[in-house]
């Protein structure tokens, strides 16, 4: 019985010390500016702490994706025994064909696909206007949910 009362003491100030160890970020302090000008107002925000703990964590988490949530065509796929030399040229020749759409080098997936995935689409619906043009030169195509890279915003 003392064990398991230990045993459970133990787990318990783990859990404790694990909750209290992250780092949460102040919504105000997104705000901020860093050179501040005497003349400017100031900021106050009153709000329940919890969401400062939501807001921090849905930061974190976008900063790990590495891009943004969206769609890409998926225009090859395949196992088979001469698929990365195939999927090679699927992809020079999709390149060839359609110059304005960004071509990603193959991909390897486990156990043993080789697959080829076209674009950035933030949307299912930008993405199957692409689609359906693509379809004609490509009849097995299909839209995939992925991580796309972010949009370059220089451009015009």
């Amino acid at each position: 019985m003392l064990k398991k009362t230990l045993l459970l003491n133990f787990a318990l100030s783990i859990s404790i010390s694990l909750c209290y160890s992250q780092n949460i970020g102040l919504t105000a302090k997104l705000m901020e500016r860093k050179g501040r000008n005497p003349n400017m107002g100031s900021l106050v925000i009153y709000q329940d702490p919890s969401i400062d703990s939501l807001i921090y964590r849905y930061i974190l988490y976008n900063e790990r994706l590495n891009g943004l949530e969206g769609f890409r065509i998926q225009i090859y796929s395949s196992s088979d025994r001469n698929a990365k030399e195939q999927s090679g040229k699927v992809s020079a020749d999709f390149m060839s064909k359609f110059p304005d759409i960004v071509t990603y080098p193959p991909i390897f997936d486990k156990p043993s696909y080789y697959k080829v995935r076209v674009g950035n689409y933030r949307t299912r619906v930008e993405g199957t206007k692409y689609l359906l043009m693509i379809r004609k030169v490509y009849p097995d195509a299909y839209l995939v949910p992925d991580i796309i890279n972010f949009p370059d915003l220089n451009k015009k």
